[in-house]
């Protein structure tokens, strides 16, 4: 939908995809995968387009009439609230895709497969909302509310989600990818193979959680406390673990691979992550064992 209405204004205005291009510093080729809906602009570059065409940023979300004079649906984020639609041109309002909504409130919704790219929505509440299969690209999620939220198969990726929190959401199959979640809370939360990629989670705040399958990758977890969780079947991919802790942790078949060769630093590093009253299965016991950790108070299952 944001496509045909940027190529509608555009030619409205009677400019060319070249021209546009040149007003905001970007390749003509942008332009058109925007109008061919293979991409949306991010937020900022909204308002610039706003700017241009002389529209409000309503005209993107779908709630103003087109130039055509034909009148768009009546966009309102309670109008998911109800049931799918199996309607093409329904679910496609449904994009809510660069989109100027902070402080929202979509809490209790079902909204499947929607696309929440390039948007603002800082602040917004998404608590027990349905949001399986969503897509969050782009976009700023900070301080936003997703308390009991279902996340399976969501995708978060490249995101501001500094201060959120995910009590109790369901982060089945859920992946974050170079994303910012400092300060952000997962607690009292399950995360069923939840991939976690090149994200900077040194200042996320873990407390009560289940790691089921969980993959962190090209992550830095620098200090991070982990105590007293559970990890099962957990992957630390190419991972900064430098000082963290897993103090009264319970860990079965989990394994950590360093972030570089096998030197002394990485030695060092395991050697610095603290295990005092965990409890882990004889395969993790060993491999760390072997590398030189001190598991002097560790029980082995």
């Amino acid at each position: 939908m944001i496509g045909n209405r940027i190529a509608q204004a555009r030619k409205k205005i009677n400019i060319s995809q070249a021209e546009l291009a040149e007003r905001l510093f970007i390749s003509p080729q942008a332009v058109g995968k925007w109008e061919r809906g293979e991409s949306v602009p991010d937020i900022i570059t909204v308002s610039r387009l706003a700017e241009i065409f002389g529209v409000d940023l309503n005209y993107f979300a779908g709630n103003t009439p087109t130039f055509d004079g034909e009148a768009a649906s009546d966009w309102r984020p309670a109008s998911i609230e109800t049931h799918e639609t199996n309607d093409s041109r329904s679910h496609e309002l449904m994009n809510f895709s660069g989109n100027n909504l902070p402080g929202s409130d979509f809490a209790g919704v079902i909204a499947h497969k929607r696309k929440f790219n390039g948007s603002a929505l800082r602040g917004a509440n998404f608590s027990g909302a349905d949001l399986t299969g969503s897509t969050f690209i782009g976009s700023d999620i900070g301080e936003a509310n997703f308390d009991g939220t279902n996340l399976t198969d969501c995708i978060f990726s490249a995101n501001n989600l500094a201060g959120a929190n995910f009590n109790r959401a369901i982060l089945t199959r859920a992946q974050f990818r170079s994303s910012a979640l400092n300060d952000a809370k997962f607690t009292n939360t399950e995360l069923i193979d939840t991939v976690l990629t090149k994200t900077d989670l040194k200042k996320t705040v873990f407390q009560n959680c289940i790691f089921n399958g969980a993959v962190f990758k090209y992550a830095d977890l620098t200090g991070v406390c982990f105590d007293k969780q559970t990890f099962l079947g957990v992957k630390f991919q190419s991972t900064e673990l430098a000082e963290a802790t897993f103090n009264g942790t319970t860990l079965k078949n989990v394994s950590f691979r360093p972030t570089y060769a096998l030197t002394n630093r990485f030695y060092r590093t395991l050697k610095a992550i603290r295990f005092d009253g965990a409890t882990m299965d004889k395969l993790t016991y060993a491999a760390l064992k072997g590398v030189g950790v001190d598991l002097l108070n560790v029980t082995t299952i």
